[in-house]
């Protein structure tokens, strides 16, 4: 059993009255984590902590910030054996997609480190006569990170990286399903030497975590939101901040489609489309939830597709509970009962759970419009690559996708008919690149993370002119 505590003014802290929730496995009922319960009180006082350590942060040099992220980068790979463990147990995480979080985390550290210099004075024309104009770019303030449990490491990061190369002090609100994952890594990265308050950690019951983040949201040192998740919850959290005036950056929900033209290469396809799928268990917010294919190559690729799909055998870990599997099981059966096809997979074993290919998916089923989040797929046949795009757009969601086909310029233009933020031409719809801007469009949220589209997200600009003094004494420094 692991202990997971706050972090706050840079010492780990116990909630008022030593309130803990346990963090128990859905499944058998034993405790895996004992974690600190934070109310209003002690989630009030982390943002205090950081604003008080906002002033100084923000003064310190572009260099003096890159050298601890990168710091920051090192540790979580000297730690990732550690990391591995602990989202083994709390989450049913595979050591493989640790070992990815990690090294997508250690790449998005070195990315905002290169951010760090974005801050400062820009000289700019088209000023009158007389007049000189500047552009400062500064910190915003406090930011709130709210980070998911299904990327631990990687996501944890992504809430606080560029905030931090940026000049911000920030909260890290953590997932109540991984508390010590998301407390270790905050704890790496203050110890790489980030000062006291610069980053703390807030750990919350799931029944307190609706009033710790409107306490946080409402705090009048926190001038960002950041969050990852559900669009269910994410509509809640883009709610509180419009409530305190207040910009956030959402990533959320998803149904990415792998488009497949009958020019493609199937079996490249097969490869790109299984581990879209069924990479982490389908939990991913970029997971493939539907292939689209063309009718005339259906069969053969979905041949391919189950061989690949079956060749996985034991690389699986286990999906989030119970509750997850049953929701899955409920899809599959909303899906046969309206006349689709299981192909393979469907079964399970507690919450370890097979593979599985739905053909024949159509409108009016479950799977057809809600989001996976799940090892399975469902295939939708089409006539052509106008219905194609037609189905690849008929979802509120718009995060990712992939359209494979040999001829590229068709494959292209194809692409950019799509309504995602990100689409994939011959590759996997599970893609990130810290220096591509990422995030979605409709309901899938809106800002993005990553490239240099993220200082956007978490700077201000101030417009400053400049006249010299009257008398001819230029009283401008």
């Amino acid at each position: 059993m692991f202990v997971a505590r706050g972090i706050v003014g840079g010492v780990p802290v116990s909630a008022q009255d030593e309130r803990r929730y346990e963090r128990r496995d859905l499944t058998t009922g034993a405790v895996l984590t004992l974690a600190s319960a934070f109310g209003r009180t002690e989630a009030e006082a982390a943002a205090d902590a950081a604003a008080g350590a906002f002033a100084a942060w923000s003064s310190t040099t572009p260099e003096e910030r890159s050298t601890l992220l990168r710091r920051g980068a090192d540790l979580l790979a000297e730690n990732v054996d550690e990391l591995c463990r602990i989202a083994q147990v709390e989450v049913g995480a595979t050591p493989e997609w640790i070992r990815f979080n990690v090294e997508v985390a250690r790449a998005t550290l070195h990315q905002a480190a290169g951010l760090a210099d974005a801050i400062g004075d820009e000289k700019v024309e088209g000023a009158p006569t007389g007049v000189r104009y500047h552009l400062i770019r500064r910190p915003a303030g406090v930011v709130l990170g709210l980070a998911p449990w299904n990327a631990p490491v990687a996501l944890a990061v992504r809430a606080l990286a560029a905030p931090l190369a940026l000049g911000n002090t920030v909260v890290l609100k953590g997932s109540e399903l991984c508390p010590k994952v998301h407390e270790t890594v905050a704890q790496l990265l203050i110890d790489a030497g980030l000062p006291d308050g610069v980053l703390n950690y807030v750990s919350s019951a799931p029944e307190d975590a609706h009033d710790v983040v409107d306490a946080l949201i409402a705090h009048p040192a926190v001038r960002r939101v950041n969050f990852t998740g559900s669009t269910r919850v994410g509509r809640h959290i883009a709610e509180l901040a419009a409530r305190h005036l207040k910009r956030c950056l959402l990533e959320l929900s998803g149904k990415a489609s792998a488009v497949i033209l009958s020019d493609a290469d199937l079996a490249s396809a097969a490869k790109s489309v299984a581990h879209g799928a069924f990479f982490n268990q389908g939990q991913v917010c970029m997971s493939t939830d539907r292939i689209i294919i063309e009718e005339r190559i259906a069969d053969e690729f979905i041949s391919l597709l189950r061989r690949e799909t079956e060749r996985l055998g034991g690389e699986f870990g286990h999906v989030i509970g119970p509750e997850a599997v049953a929701r899955l099981q409920g899809l599959a059966a909303d899906a046969a009962a309206k006349g689709a096809v299981l192909v393979t997979g469907g079964q399970n074993v507690g919450t370890l759970m097979q593979p599985t290919i739905v053909d024949h998916v159509a409108y009016g089923m479950r799977i057809y419009e809600e989001e996976i989040f799940g090892p399975m797929v469902g295939v939708i046949r089409v006539e052509d690559a106008d219905e194609a795009v037609t189905v690849a757009n008929d979802t509120e969601y718009g995060l990712s996708a992939a359209v494979f086909g040999r001829d590229l310029p068709r494959a292209r233009a194809i692409a950019r008919r799509i309504e995602a933020g990100a689409v994939h031409i011959n590759g996997t719809t599970v893609c990130d690149d810290p220096a591509m801007p990422y995030g979605g469009m409709k309901a899938s949220g809106y800002g993005r993370f990553g490239g240099r589209a993220v200082i956007e997200e978490f700077t201000e600009i101030q417009w400053m002119t400049e006249r010299d003094a009257p008398g001819g004494e230029d009283r401008t420094p």
